[in-house]
């Protein structure tokens, strides 16, 4: 893989001139590289992962994962119905996999309730879709290689008799 790329993805904030001095490079050609890349759809995005355990927000939205069995489309395969479904703007993530489901969904919504009328409603009827499983996302660990840490809880004293 691009040495720049590998650099981006660990930390997408590292300048273009921090990646010169890395690799030996001109930060112009670096600077000419990365945006060749952005032009060609090589880099889509620059992301910041987030610790929602210390954010202070009134309500933390709920994420699921949804394994998806489907019937794939004669001579189109898996890729119409999974364009179909990641076209949903609850469908944040969604991915073609091995094993008993086909696809595998990362779906968002403000609460519980909004994640299975989503299913109930939009994912479940659709005609090439045989069955789904659904798994809500009750703690993060880790993200995208990132370690989460986590507020302190009140520790209780143990009591010995």
């Amino acid at each position: 893989m691009n040495e720049i790329i590998e650099i981006l993805e660990k930390d997408a904030r590292t300048s273009p001139e921090d990646i010169a001095k890395m690799l030996k490079k001109k930060p112009a050609a670096i600077k000419e590289a990365i945006k060749k890349m952005e032009k060609e759809g090589i880099i889509l995005k620059y992301k910041t992962v987030v610790n929602p355990d210390l954010v202070k927000e009134e309500a933390p939205r709920v994420r699921a994962l949804i394994e998806v069995s489907i019937t794939p489309q004669k001579d189109l395969g898996f890729d119409r119905i999974a364009e179909r479904i990641y076209s949903f703007p609850e469908v944040s993530s969604c991915y073609l996999v091995s094993g008993t489901y086909d696809l595998l969904l990362i779906v968002e919504g403000k609460d519980l309730h909004t994640v299975a009328r989503f299913v109930a409603e939009k994912l479940s009827p659709l005609e090439n879709v045989k069955g789904t499983a659904t798994h809500f996302l009750l703690k993060k660990y880790k993200e995208d290689g990132v370690i989460l840490k986590h507020r302190e809880e009140n520790k209780r004293i143990a009591i010995t008799y």
